[in-house]
């Protein structure tokens, strides 16, 4: 039996026996629970609240704050070169937006759920995924072999659009002619663009984006939105804007008329990664998003850690030293942390607030501090399989033709068995992008349980209806207030970014807001640079 005919019995007979108005009515019974990581020591750090004296100390020769990505980057990276005198804090949520969680053997994302292939540009990315094994043979190949475990499977992913679901995003079922048309126009305008290459000999678009051409044609890219460049191109077609505009929100947490034309085009244009062993454009992912892949990366750097959030780091004479503390039942303990170096692998809106004198590094928080985009992310432990409508069974990734909500990711896709799995998890990923981000913020602190649930399932009730609450067991939410920074058009040319990128001496920066938008690729590499400069 194939997938696509298995996955398409176990949603037929996943409702049977249920009482439908009896599900209906148990709709706002659903155990819910919600986290705000990060969100109690943040406030400790904006309130600048009064913390007790440091009651421990510990030592160490590279110090790395923060254990996202970008300070699991440059944790692999000192392993790599032999350096093992390093130690690395936590952070409010180990592995940042990289974080999962279980419902007992059941894995989900809480952050970022797949990583597309690396394209030849990428080879930091490469090199780490052949370390872990992710990548079996010819890493800087242009098509290298890849664990099949890891590589997306079919069906990947289905659109909800007039009440029928649709292979793939782009909405084609029903488009009339002319807007087909226009689809092909600009995906033939992205493969032209990506086989360009500047005066300088680089191409527009890469990873990482410091390495892309600096032509000012592709530079003025940043100094429009998307949405303005496609309609100075002469793109009418209704479903094309609305496509990407969806691929904005999901991969930047913004609408397509907010974000730079340049990160707009880039989100295309940068990603053609092959395999060997799959088709062009792939994506890795897996259950639990990039939890286990980031869990991978702290295994092989052989990491020290310790729980704790820097509330404060200086230059001594020595060095570096940072105040760290923990919550314990509410209440802070506090340590201090010293180093011949520090990694400051926090977002910069935690990084200003703790960093001493920032300002002196060329960064001023009110001029070139970023935009961030709030997040929400709901983990819907399932019971059952809620019967599908027909056309397309289910997929990897399903979404709705609709706005705040990002569709829904099913955690047991990439799992391969004889039965069907007695349970799964759906993730629903909502950017609200429909709002301000200070508005979004506001409303995701005050806003209840119930309020959290009934926007978070929006998508999921679309495509289900009443038949969808019977086989939810329990859901848990995750909110992210500063989610990701939005590259808003002159995010290219933030001198203030630009300044913490070059920065140099006892204190070193880590993190994707360096390049103004939050992607592996990007963290990774302001990571492992951080590393080569810790290592002088």
């Amino acid at each position: 039996m194939d997938r696509r005919s298995f996955l398409a019995l176990g949603g037929a007979a996943g409702v049977s026996g249920l009482a439908g108005a009896a599900g209906f009515l148990r709709w706002q019974e659903i155990d819910a629970s919600v986290a705000y990581p990060g969100r109690d020591e943040g406030h400790y750090l904006r309130d600048r609240r009064r913390l007790p004296p440091p009651s421990g100390e510990v030592s160490t020769d590279v110090l790395i704050l923060g254990s996202g990505i970008g300070g699991l980057s440059a944790a692999w990276k000192l392993n790599h070169e032999g350096h093992r005198d390093f130690l690395m804090i936590d952070g409010p949520q180990p592995f940042g937006n990289a974080a999962g969680g279980h419902f007992g053997e059941y894995a989900y994302p809480t952050g970022a759920h797949y990583l597309p292939l690396p394209s030849p540009e990428s080879t930091h990315v490469r090199e780490i995924l052949f370390d872990l094994g992710i990548i079996q043979r010819d890493p800087f190949a242009e098509k290298p072999y890849y664990d099949e475990r890891f590589i997306l499977h079919a069906p990947e992913e289905r659109l909800l659009l007039n009440g029928r679901w649709q292979d793939g995003f782009i909405p084609t079922e029903g488009v009339p002619e002319h807007e087909l048309a226009e689809h092909r126009r600009f995906f033939a305008e992205v493969e032209r663009l990506r086989r360009l290459r500047g005066a300088d000999g680089r191409r527009p678009f890469v990873f990482p984006t410091v390495q892309s051409s600096i032509d000012p044609e592709w530079q003025a890219l940043d100094g429009i939105t998307l949405k303005q460049w496609l309609e100075r191109e002469g793109y009418k077609s209704s479903t094309l804007h609305w496509y990407l505009n969806y691929c904005c929100r999901d991969d930047y947490g913004t609408r397509y008329d907010k974000v730079s034309a340049w990160a707009g085009l880039h989100y295309y244009c940068s990603r053609w990664g092959q395999a060997a062993n799959s088709g062009n454009g792939a994506w890795l992912t897996w259950p639990g998003g990039l939890s286990p892949l980031a869990e991978a990366m702290a295994r092989r750097a052989k990491a020290p850690r310790r729980a704790g959030t820097a509330v404060s780091l200086k230059r001594t004479g020595q060095g570096v030293e940072a105040l760290c503390f923990t919550l314990e039942g509410g209440k802070p303990r506090t340590y201090l942390a010293r180093a011949r170096k520090a990694i400051c692998a926090m977002p910069l809106y935690v990084a200003s607030r703790v960093v001493e004198s920032i300002g002196d590094y060329g960064f001023d928080a009110k001029r070139h501090m970023p935009s961030y985009a709030p997040w929400m992310v709901a983990n819907f432990l399932m019971k059952a399989f809620p019967a599908e409508r027909p056309a397309m069974p289910l997929c990897w990734d399903n979404v709705v033709y609709d706005e705040p909500g990002l569709g829904y990711v099913v955690s047991t896709h990439q799992d391969i068995r004889v039965t069907p799995p007695e349970k799964s998890v759906f993730t629903a990923y909502v950017a609200l992008s429909d709002r301000t981000p200070d508005q979004a913020r506001k409303w995701l602190m005050k806003a209840t349980a119930g309020e959290l649930v009934e926007l978070a399932s929006r998508d999921l009730k679309t495509a289900y209806g009443w038949k969808f609450a019977p086989c939810v067991e329990r859901v848990d939410i995750t909110l992210r207030g500063h989610a990701m920074a939005a590259p808003l058009p002159g995010f290219r040319s933030n001198t203030g970014l630009r300044a913490l990128r070059e920065a140099d001496g006892p204190i070193v920066f880590a993190h994707a807001d360096l390049s103004g938008f939050s992607v592996f690729e990007e963290a990774a590499w302001w990571g492992i640079q951080a590393a080569q400069r810790a290592l002088v």
